[in-house]
């Protein structure tokens, strides 16, 4: 089917929010190259569990094209309409499987060598239309506040390399109250500024109640049924016959709450969903609990960019081979502390670039700290760069030199 022949029952299968979507923006999408058509309504798809930023993206991306006359919209498009599919690929129905498609089409691309045509192209269209529509600025300077757990230990390692020339290496962090300080901050800007999934806290072990009574909350051991029912269904794809990486992912997209059992219990679809999506889309988030954190804050930054976000990594087990791993059956497995100490200062890295790709990101702040080592590096636009603080500071110190 190409997109000229699109009618609105071919939305039936469509949440309510995105077929009355998709059948409003027809027209358009008629007009529409079919690879194009079918990145966009992957997008649109899920309209219903997408957080505001990602709905408001998808409603500024239809704006922008019914805004461009025909030609115009034919000309900026043109790379997208150059593609060729082969004929397995056509016959996907890419309407109600636009996911299927486009793993079909990422194959293709790289096959047969349209992958640096199709990202220039992609390039082209992100910045006219992002020029149109630009990101709105946050309500209040984002803060991002990285916790590297107390039993997370090596000594010796250097802290924050990557993180030193952008800020105030401080070495000595003096007071016991750390986390409940920046508790108490994350939840007064909760407070202050209510927002759907606008503060978030991600924990790599169990979640402090107090601070998830505030925040939009997901942690690795609660989430422990889900990880472990999609390991084995891991573990029974890999040995079946024919299966393979694109075969696991396309069944890994295909997974729902409800095919797991898992009860909506907050009423929020759309962070239930985007828990699921961590587990399926991220390599080793159902296995080690310091990579189920960093992708959760890297996808949170990305598609929610929420005001305020706390991630506090806990000490992840130790390596086995990879099918003792998809098995599930770990429990007695040993924590890595040193390990998880490497990964967590990696994953602080990674948390800083991801909120450097929002909007306001010069104003933005950022926090990291080590219980164990008593160790803090921050960053902000108060904060001087590459230097390292004369003297032990509190954690009421540094958030004021923060702000």
């Amino acid at each position: 089917m190409t997109p000229a022949q699109l009618r609105p029952e071919d939305f039936a299968s469509y949440p309510a929010q995105a077929r009355s979507l998709a059948v409003s923006q027809l027209p358009l999408l008629q007009t529409l190259p079919l690879v194009f058509a079918a990145l966009l309504l992957r997008e649109a798809r899920d309209f219903d569990w997408r957080f505001p930023p990602e709905q408001q993206a998808i409603e500024d991306q239809f704006s922008f094209l019914s805004s461009l006359p025909l030609s115009q919209r034919e000309t900026l498009l043109r790379g997208f309409a150059a593609v060729q599919l082969p004929e397995s690929a056509r016959r996907i129905p890419w309407v109600a499987q636009p996911q299927q498609f486009l793993d079909a089409l990422t194959a293709a691309l790289w096959s047969t060598h349209q992958i640096d045509g199709f990202r220039q192209s992609a390039k082209l269209y992100a910045s006219a239309w992002r020029q149109a529509h630009p990101e709105p600025q946050p309500a209040v300077p984002r803060l991002t506040v990285v916790v590297l757990g107390a039993d997370l230990k090596l000594d010796g390692y250097p802290l924050f390399r990557k993180l030193r020339s952008h800020g105030v290496l401080v070495p000595q962090v003096t007071g016991d109250d750390g986390w409940s300080t920046l508790a108490a901050l994350a939840q007064k800007r909760a407070q202050s500024h209510p927002a759907t999934a606008g503060h978030l806290y991600i924990d790599g072990g169990e979640a402090d109640s107090s601070l998830a009574a505030h925040l939009a909350t997901t942690s690795y051991l609660a989430l422990a049924s889900v990880r472990e029912q999609l390991l084995e269904r891991i573990s029974a794809m890999l040995t079946t016959a024919n299966s393979g990486p694109e075969q696991l992912r396309t069944t890994m997209a295909q997974i729902t709450p409800q095919s797991l059992h898992w009860p909506a219990t907050s009423g929020d679809e759309a962070f239930r969903r985007f828990q699921l999506d961590v587990l399926t889309e991220g390599s080793g988030t159902q296995i080690f609990s310091t990579t189920f954190v960093q992708w959760a804050a890297r996808e949170a930054l990305r598609r929610a960019q929420p005001l305020t976000l706390v991630m506090r990594f806990a000490p992840r087990q130790h390596s086995l081979n990879m099918n003792e791993m998809l098995s599930g059956k770990t429990q007695g497995n040993a924590t890595d502390p040193g390990g998880s100490l490497v990964d967590a200062d990696m994953g602080a890295f990674y948390a800083w670039i991801d909120q450097q790709r929002l909007a306001g990101a010069e104003q933005s702040a950022f926090l990291a700290w080590s219980q164990a080592h008593q160790q803090a590096i921050l960053i902000g636009p108060a904060v001087p760069r590459n230097t390292v603080a004369g003297a032990p500071m509190t954690m009421h110190q540094m958030l004021a030199q923060l702000a």
